[in-house]
């Protein structure tokens, strides 16, 4: 049995984790729009057209914010497209995803939409074709509470009180050549704050996101993203980054995509440092990482242009799911810097939650590890140490075969642990500081057959299990077996 020995002390603190750490993204491609939340024929929708069994599956997960509505599809997206009577909207060619755009679903059945699952919005605006009165005319639209032409607009096609949106993102991987009106770095700063320059104009308390490399794999990483700080940081409050997860080498370094995650936020560290410093300010900018998750489907999108085509469609299995509970780990970890982080997507789209056009909807096996993470890990994350453990080789470097977060919540400790290591782990945590410690509940994910997977043949394959006997506690010492490859939360009491 391999043995892993965790330090905890209730005085060192990595910080307070905000709410927008629980938070997702639902895009304009495939059908994590229409067939996702939304379709009006099928048995649940409601009298808009949204689906219920859809919503309550969001809702369990006690979302904070979603970013809409896109991606990729923002680029070359225009928003106006999307307001007024829908027998009046145009349907156009949506050339980032292939597909047609029928314009059902705007900025205002989006926010209906949030209101009814009691989210909000975190709205991105197109900086690729898209110009800056645009950009000043949507913000005017969602957020004016006076008699311009565009508050107007809004009072008689959707809201009579404004959005009130706070977050807006400036663009969408503009870092990229895939990107429809991809620039160089300067032009997409100054677009950018000459964007924020205007939309602020309408509303002083605006949070800018602002674009930063898409993935630690461009070659313009960090450059791009020490460039954007320098011109941007008086515009700025947050710093996109992207990442997306797979196993593309190695076992050993899919396994380790924890630390390859902490290795990026780690290098973005030193560049928001640094830009602060240049620009002699006194504001701090944290990050938004606003996409992450596992995704393999990287197929050529074929030109046939029907209206939500099944794209990206995946269903997780048990080795995806432990590689992407050791990514939340590590947004955890980081919770002093990383104050939004969005999982993409939220349905169909490598999501957590999958539908049947007017059949049913299931939960992916990475909704359970989710869900969790978001009922139970709102509080402050202790700094946890390794202090003894086995590794293994990655092309990140060397990784632990365990990956550990550790939560203070209301209700006492949650300790967070992912197994690598295809034998058993007997873990020690040592809580300095605390007594009385009880144990509540021990919950795992794992399995003999890593593919496993739920489907709507089968969508309960896998779910969560409980153990029994698996921790002892002696004072502050907790000692937690693990089963091989295997997702574990253990909740406890403690005063």
């Amino acid at each position: 049995m391999k043995k892993s020995n965790i330090l905890v002390n209730r005085q060192l603190l990595i910080g307070e984790i905000e709410d927008s750490m629980f938070s997702s993204f639902l895009e304009h491609l495939g059908r994590a729009i229409y067939g996702g939340i939304y379709e009006p024929n099928h048995p649940t929708a409601d009298g808009d057209g949204f689906r219920n069994d859809v919503a309550k599956l969001v809702e369990d997960l006690q979302i904070d914010l979603v970013r809409y509505p896109g991606g990729n599809f923002v680029s070359n997206y225009n928003w106006e497209d999307g307001i007024g009577p829908r027998s009046k909207r145009p349907t156009k060619k949506e050339e980032a995803w292939k597909s047609l755009e029928p314009n059902w679903i705007g900025i205002d059945e989006f926010m209906l939409w949030s209101k009814k699952v009691n989210i909000k919005p975190m709205i991105a605006i197109n900086l690729g074709t898209g110009t800056v009165d645009s950009a000043h005319n949507l913000i005017q639209y969602c957020n004016a509470n006076d008699n311009s032409y565009y508050a107007s607009l809004r009072r008689k096609f959707g809201s009579k009180e404004p959005y009130n949106i706070n977050y807006w993102c400036l663009g969408n991987e503009m870092d990229g050549d895939w990107q429809i009106g991809h620039m160089p770095c300067l032009d997409y700063c100054q677009k950018a704050h000459l964007a924020a320059q205007k939309m602020r104009e309408v509303d002083p308390n605006a949070k800018f996101i602002v674009c930063g490399s898409s993935s630690i794999d461009m070659i313009t990483f960090p450059e791009w993203d020490r460039t954007v700080c320098e011109n941007l940081y008086d515009d700025m409050d947050y710093l996109s980054i992207h990442q997306y997860f797979y196993e593309s080498t190695t076992e050993n370094d899919y396994y380790a995509s924890y630390l390859a995650m902490n290795n990026y936020i780690d290098i973005l560290r030193s560049v928001i440092k640094y830009a602060k410093a240049k620009n002699h300010s006194k504001k701090d900018i944290y990050f938004c990482f606003d996409e992450y998750n596992i995704w393999y489907n990287n197929k050529k999108l074929e030109d046939n242009y029907s209206i939500a085509p099944p794209l990206l469609e995946e269903f997780q299995s048990v080795k995806d799911t432990i590689v992407f509970s050791g990514l939340l780990n590590t947004l955890l970890n980081n919770c002093d810097v990383v104050k939004i982080a969005c999982l993409a997507q939220l349905v169909n789209v490598i999501a957590p939650i999958m539908t049947q056009n007017k059949g049913m909807a299931i939960k992916n096996l990475i909704y359970y590890p989710y869900y969790y993470f978001s009922r139970y890990c709102r509080g402050v994350t202790l700094k946890s140490s390794i202090i003894k453990g086995d590794k293994f080789a990655s092309r990140f470097g060397e990784a632990y075969y365990v990956s550990e977060a550790v939560v203070q919540n209301k209700e006492g400790i949650v300790v967070l642990l992912t197994n690598y290591a295809e034998e058993e782990m007997l873990v020690n945590v040592q809580l300095g500081g605390y007594k009385n410690i009880e144990v509540i509940e021990h919950l795992l994910i794992n399995g003999g057959n890593l593919n496993a997977k739920n489907t709507f043949e089968s969508p309960e394959t896998v779910v969560p299990k409980k153990a029994i006997n698996s921790v002892v506690i002696q004072g502050e010492n907790v000692d937690i077996k693990i089963p091989p490859f295997s997702w574990n939360i253990v909740r406890l009491k403690a005063d």
